[in-house]
């Protein structure tokens, strides 16, 4: 018998066509844009540029974060209410965090802060989608 406060939604709307396609489209391309970042912080420094630790730690850990991410939405597909709204608040959360920092003068240069901006456009669609999609506000009821 499963676990009635881990899995409440009913299987047919997270089964509906796009119920969680756009949120797993979104967390995908945030993983490649992520990656292609990392990229183009390893050509900036191999080209003898500056890149300090701040962008390094950056550059390593949002493609990293990709993951767990992924499998969060992949566990909220299958009807994890807790990792639904894990999804949600991070994807709610993050982009917030990462282009508030950004802009914090000196932190990083320009064109990083932009490939930041760049890498969170599909994280905001994630936290729209899950907050306008009809089938996931049905699934994931808010708790009275």
């Amino acid at each position: 018998m499963e676990n009635s406060t881990q899995t409440v939604t009913p299987a047919a709307l997270l089964d509906s066509p796009g119920a969680f396609g756009a949120v797993r489209r979104g967390v995908m391309i945030y993983g490649v844009l992520a990656a292609l970042a990392l990229v183009a912080v390893i050509v900036v420094a191999g080209t003898g540029h500056t890149v300090n630790t701040f962008m390094w730690v950056r550059a390593i850990l949002l493609p990293v974060l990709a993951v767990p991410i992924h499998r969060m939405v992949l566990s909220a597909s299958r009807g994890s209410r807790r990792a639904f709204e894990r999804v949600s608040t991070l994807s709610a959360v993050m982009p917030i965090a990462i282009i508030g920092v950004d802009l914090i003068p000196g932190i990083c240069p320009p064109w990083y802060a932009g490939t930041q901006v760049v890498c969170m456009l599909p994280v905001i669609g994630v936290a729209v989608a899950v907050r306008r999609s009809d089938a996931l506000r049905d699934a994931f009821p808010k708790k009275s």
